[in-house]
């Protein structure tokens, strides 16, 4: 195939990943911009296989067809809690393809190709690719709430976190310096790598698994960036590139979200031991609560004029998407403003609560963000809050010694009335107890959301 036009197939793939990930950014387009980003993919994988003629597509064609049957399988059958977790898994397989690649170019590769810049892409890859891929299934570990990953500390842990990255980085340094023996130290590089990415994730707590995530996810974009520059393949560079830097982006933004620095994600101690409740998170350091029933709620609500709902991990968890969205249409059709609450971390991952609505046909116009609901709960009449804990927790701007003090929440104790469906007065992922059930203007609906 010409060069020229694999090189101009190249370039429209890029276009399609960047108009895609324009898409993205909203409810309405996101389908769209996924389909546009597959369908660059698509673009560059055929050109690539056609500019290769020579091989032998026999391997290639049972790969394609094992993965894609895995990758349908695995996607119809997640369940919408879960997606957290698939997420998790395909960083993590993407940093191990970056593994894989690279090694099987040392392997392959000429001394005359090893020059400087294509083996200090080719030790990035390993090492970013490793400590991605390993990071990653530790994350799936926790998200899937196995015991053998969770809260796992000990003496000195930063201490040999900080040697084993020293480590790693020496043995790049090795694969750089010394091309004709680069072998000999990448694959030692990877073996320390998968170590130091397991014990980087293996003490980070639940509640900032969805900072984790977007790190992993950008790490993964990295490692595919400096594969391309190990292949000369543009195409990769730019897809690579355009996932490290969203990536990035988004780990910031959920930084600000839950008002914490990334260092002090990755080396705090934050959403630590999530299962047992911490001090003051026990129903009995509670004062007055008050309760209500289902009757009572309906009451409620059949005497509001403006209705907000505020989905959080228990609305997930209780696949309530869909009532929740069948309650929306009965309270509309009584002449009752309906509108969403959505805060940037609620739930598991970035989207979380937006991907389980659209699920349930919620238009995408009800869905507020944060700044743009938070001014509105004065003139709301209920708000129900189904299944979120911290995300609507007044201790973040009343108490300065909180675990969450400063971190943005939404502002539902403005309401004149707030409802919180919940099973019981536990505490959420920061371990503390919740105001808000405490407040005057507060009624706890016990029980599934």
């Amino acid at each position: 195939m010409n060069a020229d036009l694999v090189q101009l197939a190249y370039l429209l793939s890029a276009v399609l990943f960047i108009f895609g990930l324009r898409g993205l950014t909203h409810p309405r387009t996101a389908v769209r911009g996924n389909l546009l980003g597959a369908l660059g993919m698509l673009v560059a994988v055929v050109v690539t296989l056609i500019q290769h003629a020579e091989f032998d597509f026999t391997l290639i064609a049972v790969s394609l067809a094992i993965g894609t049957a895995l990758g349908a399988a695995m996607a119809v059958r997640i369940q919408m809690t879960a997606m957290p977790q698939l997420v998790a898994l395909f960083n993590g397989f993407g940093g191990g393809a970056s593994v894989l690649v690279a090694g099987a170019f040392l392997i392959t590769a000429l001394s005359l190709e090893r020059t400087a810049q294509v083996m200090v892409a080719t030790a990035a890859s390993g090492l970013i690719g490793a400590v991605t891929f390993s990071g990653s299934l530790v994350a799936f570990g926790k998200l899937q709430e196995l015991g053998w990953v969770k809260d796992v500390r000990f003496p000195w842990q930063q201490l040999a976190n900080a040697g084993l990255a020293a480590v790693s980085v020496g043995l790049a340094v090795g694969v750089i310096l010394m091309p004709d023996y680069a072998s000999a130290f990448y694959w030692p590089m990877v073996v320390v790598s998968l170590a130091l990415g397991m014990l980087l994730v293996i003490s980070i707590g639940g509640a900032d698994m969805p900072v984790v995530i977007a790190l992993l996810n950008s790490y993964s974009g990295l490692a595919a960036a400096a594969t391309g520059f190990v292949l000369t393949n543009n195409v990769l560079i730019i897809a690579g590139a355009l996932v490290g830097a969203s990536g990035l982006i988004l780990t910031r933004i959920m930084c600000v979200a839950m008002n914490r620095s990334l260092p002090n994600v990755l080396f705090g101690g934050f959403g630590m031991d999530e299962a047992a409740p911490a001090a003051g998170g026990a129903a009995a350091e509670y004062g007055t609560v008050r309760s209500a029933g289902p009757e009572e709620a309906a009451m409620i609500l059949e005497s509001a004029q403006s209705v907000v709902f505020v989905p959080g991990y228990g609305l997930a968890v209780a696949q309530a998407q869909h009532i929740c969205r069948e309650l929306a249409d009965v309270l509309a059709g009584r002449g009752v403003e309906v509108t969403y609450g959505i805060h940037p971390v609620a739930g598991r991952m970035p989207g979380h609560m937006n991907v389980l609505l659209a699920e349930a046909d919620v238009p995408y116009e009800q869905l507020l963000e944060m700044d743009t609901v938070n001014p509105e709960f004065r003139d709301t009449d209920v708000v129900m809050v189904i299944g979120a804990n911290d995300v609507v927790n007044p201790a973040a701007q009343n108490t300065p010694g909180s675990p969450i003090a400063g971190m943005p929440v939404l502002k539902v104790w403005e309401a004149r009335t707030t409802m919180v469906i919940k099973r019981s007065l536990s505490p959420g992922f920061a371990g503390i107890k919740n105001e808000l059930f405490e407040y005057p203007n507060n009624v706890m609906i016990y029980g599934d959301a």
